[in-house]
């Protein structure tokens, strides 16, 4: 390899790192139109065209990735990834799968485009799964994404949702807890918390979230609804007539993932 090549390739890698990849894609693209065989370079172009929706250009230098190094897991499950988007679902399972058989200790290494991208698709049939009360399943696959992505919150709170969905409420209070722990200020999943605990019978630490909320987020409405209901049952329960219900204040109105 010659100095230039090599002058070219360290640019790109140290642009590509830093994810300016526009200025990347001017130094790898001049790569591989003198040497195309690189394939780690094709998957840089890969992930990057793909982040700029050019998915048939991201198909493409997949592909000339593996046929360079037929091995390359990572480009692989970019190729999946991308297949996927483009609708060749066939083709996507059948690189996974590949992918997957190859080399399973690999994935500690993956693109975090990668790695984030399965573990949204993990996520979405898990969610399908819940949706047809295949309970079992639909945590198999939400934990499978997490074993990917494990910060991912919105990920962790749907498997929150789905423990919550099949009447195991301490392991959904596990779920909410811990999400809460990692990112105080995500409230979907403090706001299911404080559900949870009311339906364990724990009512004031139910209190406690949703006022914690309306800390945060004062004009929370289901919140405030949760805390307009626990009131009134409160007042009923010492004698005294509650006010008027309102429709937006039904205990636990339809949650959206």
């Amino acid at each position: 390899m010659d100095d230039r090549l090599r002058q070219l390739i360290a640019l790109g890698r140290d642009h590509y790192t830093a994810g300016e990849y526009d200025k990347a894609e001017q130094y790898l693209s001049q790569v591989v139109k003198e040497n195309r065989g690189f394939a780690d370079i094709f998957n840089m172009l890969g992930v990057i065209f793909h982040d700029q929706g050019r998915f048939a250009e991201a198909e493409d230098a997949f592909e000339n990735a593996l046929r360079i190094n037929p091995s390359y897991t990572e480009a692989a499950l970019n190729l999946s990834v991308t297949y996927n988007d483009r609708g060749k679902y066939h083709k996507a399972r059948e690189v996974y799968a590949g992918a997957m058989s190859n080399s399973t200790q690999q994935s500690s290494s993956m693109e975090p485009f990668a790695r984030g991208k399965i573990a949204n698709m993990h996520a979405d049939l898990g969610v399908a799964y819940g949706d047809l009360r295949l309970y079992d399943d639909a945590v198999r696959e939400l934990r499978r994404a997490l074993e990917l992505c494990p910060g991912f919150i919105d990920i962790r709170t749907r498997l929150g949702n789905v423990y919550r969905d099949m009447g195991d409420l301490e392991a959904a209070r596990g779920e909410y807890s811990q999400v809460k722990s990692t990112k105080p200020d995500y409230l979907p999943a403090r706001l299911a918390l404080g559900v949870t605990l009311y339906s364990l019978g724990r009512r004031e630490e139910a209190i406690a979230e949703w006022e914690g909320i309306l800390e945060q987020e004062p004009g929370d409405r289901r919140a405030q609804a949760y805390l307009r209901m626990v009131r009134a049952q409160a007042r009923t329960a010492q004698g005294s007539a509650p006010t008027a219900a309102r429709a937006d204040d039904a205990p636990f109105p339809e949650r959206k993932d």
